[in-house]
């Protein structure tokens, strides 16, 4: 679930993004990132690129926001990492083994993939029709399911890797009128476990795990209320009485999301799979 106040910007770099390579963690990889030209998505990018990751931005339909992106990341970051940005449908499994292939072509390898790109389409269960509840789960279930199948082949092939994906305390918790959004957000728990499992069980199968091994890990970051454009026009009443319901009393930051995502990402992260990761101010407690 993600919120942000009326006069945000959607196009600028948010306060405290990170202004080019800070440090080397991530150096020589390559990222895809769905529904990486905005919010959380361009957050996590920018955190990963910060650590010297070239970065593949996923993206739905906005061409003009997606080039705005590539070009805001190539003046924070210079010549020194690559950004693409790749158009796609996360619902079908077509586009998404397409992209994956694409990011391959161009970058010559997949080094982390984060399933982030994530829709809602909010009523109460009586009122959800059919297209309603598949075309969510389609998206944020299922896509995240075939850009993961497809990412690891090229994986387990090379001996490391690193899937991410986002997932919502809605997942965890359920909410009112978010009964698709929450079936889909929970369903990424499950898939995430089993395709950590399936990750390890490949790589020892292969012989491709060691003592110095850096591993093929998958884990979940499940982000609380996030201060994004997601619901830009939320009324001020509403959002205090969602800080309330909040242990910290405030939103959390995509800058925060992103930081977990990067620490997950790093090498020294390499015994951390299966894991879910709750970023949500205590909501969770």
């Amino acid at each position: 679930m993600s919120v942000q106040s009326k006069n945000t910007d959607p196009n600028a770099i948010p306060e405290g993004e990170p202004t080019g390579i800070i440090g080397s963690k991530l150096a020589g990889r390559v990222a895809l990132v769905t529904g990486g030209t905005r919010g959380i998505g361009a957050s996590i990018g920018h955190s990963l690129a910060a650590q010297g990751a070239s970065i593949a931005a996923g993206y739905s339909g906005n061409v003009e926001k997606a080039e705005r992106f590539a070009a805001d990341f190539r003046s924070t970051f210079g010549p020194t990492l690559a950004v693409t940005v790749h158009q796609g449908n996360v619902a079908s499994g077509e586009d998404c083994r397409r992209v994956v292939a694409e990011v391959l072509e161009q970058h010559g390898r997949l080094d982390i993939l984060v399933n982030n790109a994530g829709i809602t389409i909010d009523k109460t269960i009586l009122k959800l029709t059919d297209e309603d509840w598949h075309k969510v789960l389609d998206v944020n279930l299922s896509g995240a399911f075939f850009l993961s199948q497809a990412a690891l082949a090229h994986m387990v092939e090379r001996g490391t890797g690193r899937i991410i994906n986002v997932s919502s305390i809605i997942g965890e918790v359920g909410n009112i009128g978010q009964a698709n959004y929450a079936a889909s957000k929970s369903g990424l728990f499950g898939l995430t476990k089993t395709f950590a499992r399936e990750a390890a069980f490949l790589l020892a199968r292969s012989g491709k795990l060691d003592d110095g091994s850096i591993g093929l890990t998958v884990n979940t970051v499940t982000p609380g209320y996030i201060s994004t454009e997601m619901v830009a026009a939320v009324p001020e009443k509403v959002l205090d009485k969602i800080k309330e319901g909040i242990p910290l009393r405030r939103l959390g930051s995509p800058q925060e999301i992103a930081r977990v995502v990067h620490f997950l990402a790093a090498d020294a992260s390499s015994y951390i799979t299966g894991q879910v990761w709750g970023v949500n101010g205590g909501m969770d407690m």
